[in-house]
């Protein structure tokens, strides 16, 4: 298996811009997974080759990443992601050519470090995560599985972001905060102290608008 040659799972908004990522890191995009009625259409000029039932057929030609965004829920990247390991499919980790990654940071498989993110000394990011535009994850910052850390979010050092929680662009975390897994932060917020309970929270400081 090659695997500079790339299967991306997902055909929508986020797929585009991992596109131009991948492209970026030198991935050859083999083609695109997504529904079946939109097999043999095109995204940016990359074909659709088939559904995500399909994905055993692609295990030994390819790596795959999982292109569906995550706004209020992971469920169906985290569907997608399991699926891949079932079939024995490798799951591929993009860091764009633009992205600043400390060689003292983890990143984990599945992940995507979006163009002009900055990965700190000793941070460790999981599995499945997006780390969006312009997002800064500061040093011993931990940002656990399946998350995704907004376009021009600031997560300063020693956070600890819980899994499958949504940071809002434009999002800042002070020193040492920890949010609970499955928590959405509005954009714009300021999380000022430790989030322990699921939850909507947005505002300056961050409080919780909606229990989940």
């Amino acid at each position: 298996m090659d695997t500079n040659n790339l299967i991306l799972v997902g055909g929508g908004g986020h797929c585009k811009s991992v596109i131009d990522v991948a492209e970026s890191a030198g991935y050859n995009i083999e083609g695109i997974l997504d529904l079946p009625e939109l097999v043999g259409t095109t995204v940016l000029g990359y074909p659709i080759i088939g559904t995500d039932n399909q994905i055993a057929e692609y295990v030994n030609d390819a790596v795959f990443i999982v292109t569906v965004g995550h706004i209020k829920d992971a469920s169906l990247r985290i569907k997608l992601h399991h699926e891949i390991k079932s079939a024995r499919g490798k799951l591929a980790t993009i860091l764009a050519s633009t992205a600043n990654v400390s060689r003292h940071a983890k990143i984990g498989e599945g992940t995507v470090v979006m163009h002009h993110t900055n990965v700190n000394a000793d941070a460790i990011i999981g599995q499945g995560c997006i780390i969006n535009t312009f997002a800064n994850i500061e040093h011993d910052s931990v940002i656990e599985d399946f998350c995704h850390i907004s376009t021009g979010a600031m997560i300063n050092g020693n956070c600890k972001v819980g899994s499958e929680t949504f940071v809002g662009s434009q999002s800042v975390l002070s020193n040492g905060i920890e949010i609970a897994s499955g928590c959405l932060v509005g954009a714009g917020s300021f999380v000022r102290k430790n989030i322990t309970k699921k939850g909507v929270y947005s505002g300056n400081p961050a409080t919780l608008k909606i229990k989940l």
